[in-house]
């Protein structure tokens, strides 16, 4: 304004409202006046990598710092530090396979859990492995935990006793898709 319309900084500075104070006053650079809440967000960031936003934060208020968290959430994008949530471990697609009974023994297992809760209030689950020809239950294991390894022996130890069926049909429980089970 000052150069354009060819004013005295006095006047340019009355016209606009604002002193003349402020029109030689040079205003600090985002990283000089963040620089104390950049360097305490990375030292938090750098014990805790895996901390999102409010726990920083809340670390922050703890160890006394002023700063409101609109500011505080404004440099913690600005540093990229808003990591994105973790999804769901997606299954991988099968084929789908026609749901057809064997014809013969030992042609096909099915394998799968069932769970309930007792008079007390205590849960208990069951492992039921069922010959598909001639519907016998080959296998019912009872606790109030399954893990993968439960699982696992329980299976070789009716390979051993029925041999090796041709298939074994199951869902995509967390005990079939563990570790332990897909090696």
């Amino acid at each position: 304004m000052v150069t354009e319309h060819r004013l005295s900084i006095t006047r340019a500075c009355h016209a606009a409202g604002l002193s003349r104070a402020a029109y030689y006053k040079v205003p600090p650079l985002p990283q000089e006046k963040d620089a104390e809440v950049i360097d305490a967000l990375n030292g938090i960031v750098e014990r805790n990598g895996r901390w999102g936003f409010w726990k920083c934060f809340d670390r922050l208020r703890l160890d006394g710092r002023p700063w409101n968290h609109k500011r505080v959430w404004r440099v913690y994008c600005d540093l990229g530090l808003n990591i994105p949530r973790r999804t769901k471990r997606r299954i991988p697609q099968r084929e789908p396979v026609p749901l057809a009974a064997g014809s013969f023994v030992n042609q096909g297992w099915a394998l799968d859990f069932m769970h309930d809760v007792l008079y007390d209030g205590r849960r208990f689950r069951t492992l039921n492995v069922i010959d598909e020809a001639n519907r016998e239950a080959l296998a019912i294991q009872v606790a109030q935990s399954l893990p993968a390894s439960m699982l696992i022996r329980t299976m070789d130890r009716l390979v051993d006793w029925y041999g090796a069926p041709q298939s074994i049909r199951m869902d995509n429980g967390p005990e079939m898709t563990s570790h332990d089970f897909v090696e």
